[in-house]
């Protein structure tokens, strides 16, 4: 789930259709990156929004969030949405 670049956090979730989403907190130095990975649509992949600490970051194939040596505790929502490209029929 995590690539490094530059001091970013790509965000990138591959998980089963069934999960309703999860949970997990990331340390980076001094903060920590509380991240809630929501999956409404029951898909596997694909990053519809990233908002960090309450300001959206756009969505996409992957997303990177900017990593801080702050000592603060970052807040990170990742909603997963259907990409047509990656899809198939249900069964």
């Amino acid at each position: 789930m995590q690539r490094w670049v530059h001091l970013q956090l790509t965000l990138d979730p591959c998980i089963p259709r069934r999960w309703p989403g999860f949970q997990i907190a990331y340390r980076y130095r001094s903060a920590v990156y509380e991240i809630r990975v929501e999956n409404p649509h029951e898909v596997s992949r694909g990053v519809a929004t990233l908002i960090l600490d309450g300001e959206s970051l756009g969505g996409g194939q992957s997303v990177a969030i900017p990593l801080l040596d702050d000592g603060a505790v970052h807040t990170v929502d990742v909603i997963l949405e259907i990409d047509v490209k990656m899809t198939w029929p249900k069964k």
